[in-house]
């Protein structure tokens, strides 16, 4: 059993490994920012989630036992991790009494949780302009108790580092996500979940942009004797295609260069891949979305299901071994299929997303694209073709109810697959995803449900899986 000590000293965010650079993420710590009280060690459950299933897993609708260690996934036989910390003298009093009451907004809200479903009940002490229900959603009365998270959860970002690497993200084009979440979170005293003081602070928030590192200071692979996955590995392919699909990432493996730094990290990465480190019960998957410039989202050029004539539709590049497979099968060979390494003159790809009835998602070079996003968004059914990959919210949402997982194996039975699928379930599973598209708009400020308080709901069940003991 792992014992957790105190650590000596913290790492100056100036000073953060180069490593870094090969991040698309947000991290969050769990514990204090003061010195004294980093720790070094935890011991975390992963009994939330099954690391290798990233769909199809089957939630029951009551807990096993009276704890609660648990995501909305899965309710655990086990107790929430717990971290004892050493007993601290007088002076610290004040830190222990801070320590002690973030522990008691967190036993009330897993009581909430936990209560909420055993009782299979909504409860609010407020009228609510939308409550979550149907299928879609894995616990409909455990993610309604996201209401506890906005009155409890607060988190600290951190006022140290300067621009541009700190503070500021891009805004819009396929980094957007990591922009606008940092201006979310740094745009002082206009969040609800920014703390005042870290002392009221659950989580802690380090607002780096690892696309600005990229783009200011990072030095490119010049030679072949530079070239090593301790550098940005994926340098020569962004050099060729920074605009296309893809993360700056092989984020997963950052924390193998500097393990105990990364202990108390939750990471938050659009490279959720569990075959590279990707570890669903700890880590979030961040879904990756495409803003036009000085948009907030995609033209919703989106048809009703009965003037949809396309049956599937996908444009990209031949990044990675799925979608070359792809383009081997179906590149510009079908009527009904339409799949482009190009999009032809005059054709508009938000309109044919919008026309389409299922819309392609494969896995470039990393697992994840804005595909599924803008897919959603057009009222298209998702069909995921990938390896690995943690689905965005898979602990709240069901993708199963209003996507199509088909693997890589099967991508020639691709038509056949979707034309078998009755067009009473096609139906359903486009309703769906119009009822889903609520979670993957952007607002500023940030609203309830919407993407960037999903983003938060997810760190925040992992953070109520940890249990910090408090001495006496």
């Amino acid at each position: 059993m792992a014992s957790a000590t105190l650590s000596s000293y913290t790492t100056p965010l100036f000073l953060l490994p180069p490593l870094l650079v090969l991040l698309f993420l947000f991290l969050f710590l769990f514990l204090s920012p003061q010195n004294e009280y980093h720790l070094t060690d935890f011991l975390y459950s992963s009994t939330i989630f099954s690391p290798t299933k990233t769909s199809n897993t089957t939630l029951p609708e009551n807990p096993s036992n009276g704890s609660l260690g648990f995501s909305i996934n899965k309710i655990s036989d086990q107790k929430q991790s717990s971290v004892k910390l050493p007993l601290l003298a007088g002076k610290h009093d004040k830190k222990n009494s801070s320590l002690t009451r973030i522990e008691e907004d967190l036993a009330r809200a897993r009581a909430a949780i936990q209560k909420a479903v055993l009782s299979k009940n909504y409860s609010s002490d407020k009228e609510e302009a939308f409550i979550p229900k149907g299928c879609i959603y894995r616990n409909r009365y455990a993610f309604h108790q996201v209401i506890e998270m906005v009155k409890i959860f607060k988190i600290w970002t951190y006022r140290e580092g300067g621009q541009p690497i700190f503070h500021e993200g891009p805004v819009n084009n396929i980094y957007a996500i990591e922009g606008q979440f940092i201006d979310e979170m740094d745009f002082i005293g206009k969040s609800p979940f920014m703390a005042k003081h870290p002392d009221e602070a659950h989580a802690f928030f380090l607002p780096l942009s690892v696309a600005k590192i990229v783009h200011s200071i990072y030095q490119p692979i010049t030679s072949q004797a530079d070239y090593s996955r301790d550098r940005l590995q994926c340098w020569e392919i962004f050099k060729k295609r920074e605009k296309n699909d893809f993360c700056t990432t092989h984020a997963p493996s950052v924390s193998y260069a500097n393990p105990e730094l990364f202990k108390n990290f939750i990471r938050v990465l659009c490279n959720a891949n569990t075959s590279e480190g990707f570890k669903p019960g700890k880590d979030v998957s961040l879904p990756e979305v495409y803003l036009p410039f000085g948009k907030l989202g995609p033209p919703r050029l989106g048809q009703p299901p009965n003037n949809r004539p396309i049956l599937a539709f996908f444009v990209g590049g031949a990044h990675g071994i799925i979608r070359k497979i792809l383009f081997e099968h179906w590149k510009e060979k079908d009527n009904e299929v339409l799949i482009y390494e190009r999009l032809p003159i005059g054709k508009n790809y938000t309109k044919l997303m919008g026309q389409s009835k299922f819309c392609l998602c494969p896995s470039g070079y990393e697992v994840a694209s804005p595909r599924a996003v803008e897919a959603i968004h057009a009222g298209c059914v998702p069909v995921m073709i990938s390896d690995n990959y943690s689905l965005p919210f898979n602990d709240i949402l069901d993708w199963s109810q209003f996507s199509v997982q088909i693997p890589v194996a099967k991508i020639p039975e691709i038509k056949n697959i979707l034309e078998g699928i009755s067009r009473d379930r096609y139906l359903k599973m486009q309703e769906r995803v119009m009822r889903v598209q609520r979670h993957f708009v952007l607002n500023r400020p940030a609203r309830p449900f919407d993407i960037i308080h999903m983003i938060l709901h997810s760190v925040w069940l992992r953070r109520l899986n940890f249990e910090l003991q408090v001495p006496h």
